[in-house]
């Protein structure tokens, strides 16, 4: 059994190995001139729809990418059979996996590059041409994901079945370009939110409810940002605004702390809870198209209220319900939906917290850019253990007991 197990290991390891040496090529071919003068071959191949523009240039593109790809896979293919020979952690055949892994990519490239009627059609999934159909994947490249690579950065979006070396360089989720609204922004989070996402070179709006226009002071100098005044109650009015947004972050939010009247729990509701959720469908039906499928997000500041107290009952209350809310809507949701499950931080809704907005906001950017789906950033560890258990199951339940229009 024991070898059974090593021998699957290997082998396992063995077609990894060869997907992240696939990876890092693609990576290092829109880095290195050399190579790129090859794989923009590859590049000048399709439409918007993924339609080939012309039979010639696609066959060409496999001979001058895909084969030579093929091939710096299969050499590096054979450093886990020489591992293997040399420390005798299993049986060889087991590490030859990768090898004949490979060679179903090299000869599906060279029967692409001869033209041979329907290959394209059953080894090139990716680049299959049709209506995107389902949103960009978390672990498996699909269509849409791969897309991105193609129309929205290609320097980004590397990986070509797993997602695990995107993951690893961060470049999973492009920001760059990207009209990114943030609800809130002229709270702590929200002007830190928006620093950081100037810095990766979105487009950045803010929304808030202050008459006053938000600046940022980034390198010493006072940037203005494009300010849009809103109101909770009233979001169907940014609607035109939606349209034009990539990514909406909402992120607007009430602590009444100890007060429970009346008024403080349909505050707290209204705000924290239904507000969020309108503004949340508002943006939904702006996703009209493929392009808007795989490239418009919705980021929504949960809190990890979700799952621990935060000593302030109603906002727990309010914050716990947008939860369960969401996690139920994204269920069929038209674009992709990420949680922002954060911990204290300093704040005016907050100011005992003990993280920096700052510090933060970072957390959120670097773990978007690696497309992790719901974000956590605390310093409680309690959160990272209960919040997935709580998250999964609640998920279950709904897709079980609920069921789409």
């Amino acid at each position: 059994m024991f070898n059974f197990v090593a021998e699957l290991t290997v082998a396992l390891g063995s077609v990894l190995w060869v997907e992240i040496v696939r990876d890092i090529y693609h990576a290092c071919s829109h880095i290195w001139q050399p190579l790129y003068r090859l794989h923009v071959w590859h590049h000048r191949v399709f439409r918007p729809d993924l339609s080939v523009v012309n039979d010639a240039i696609y066959r060409q593109a496999h001979w001058y990418n895909d084969v030579p790809e093929s091939l710096v896979m299969l050499t590096f293919s054979l450093l886990p059979w020489l591992m293997v020979r040399t420390y005798h952690i299993s049986s060889q055949w087991a590490a030859w996996a990768g090898f004949l892994y490979t060679l179903s990519f090299l000869l599906g490239a060279i029967a692409r590059g001869l033209g041979i009627p329907h290959v394209g059609e059953l080894t090139d999934i990716t680049h299959r041409q049709g209506k995107l159909t389902t949103l960009p994947s978390r672990w498996f490249i699909n269509r849409s994901y791969h897309w991105r690579h193609h129309f929205d950065n290609q320097n980004a979006y590397f990986s070509g079945t797993l997602s695990l070396v995107d993951k690893v360089m961060g470049t999973a989720l492009s920001l760059k370009n990207k009209r990114v609204a943030v609800t809130g922004a002229s709270g702590t989070l929200g002007r830190a939110l928006l620093a950081q996402l100037y810095r990766q070179e979105a487009k950045v709006v803010a929304l808030t409810s202050s008459q006053t226009q938000i600046n940022l002071e980034i390198a010493g100098k006072e940037i203005p940002i494009e300010t849009i005044v809103w109101q909770s109650d009233r979001e169907a009015e940014l609607a035109a605004t939606l349209e034009k947004i990539d990514i909406l972050i909402i992120n607007h939010g009430l602590n009444v702390h100890a007060d429970r009247t009346a008024e403080a729990i349909a505050k707290s509701y209204q705000i924290n809870t239904f507000s969020g959720l309108r503004l949340m469908e508002q943006f939904f039906k702006t996703v009209k198209s493929d392009r808007d499928m795989v490239r418009k997000e919705v980021w929504i500041n949960t809190s990890e209220a979700e799952v621990n107290p935060a000593f302030s009952p109603l906002y727990e209350l309010s914050k716990r319900a947008m939860g369960s809310l969401v996690t139920m809507r994204r269920l069929d949701a038209p674009c992709v939906v990420r949680k922002l499950v954060l911990g204290p931080f300093k704040s005016n809704l907050n100011p005992i917290g003990i993280m920096s907005a700052d510090w933060v906001a970072k957390q959120i950017i670097a773990l978007a850019k690696r497309d992790i789906r719901n974000i956590i950033v605390t310093i409680n560890p309690i959160t990272f253990i209960f919040f997935p258990i709580k998250e999964f199951s609640n998920s279950l339940y709904y897709r079980f007991f609920t069921r789409s229009s």
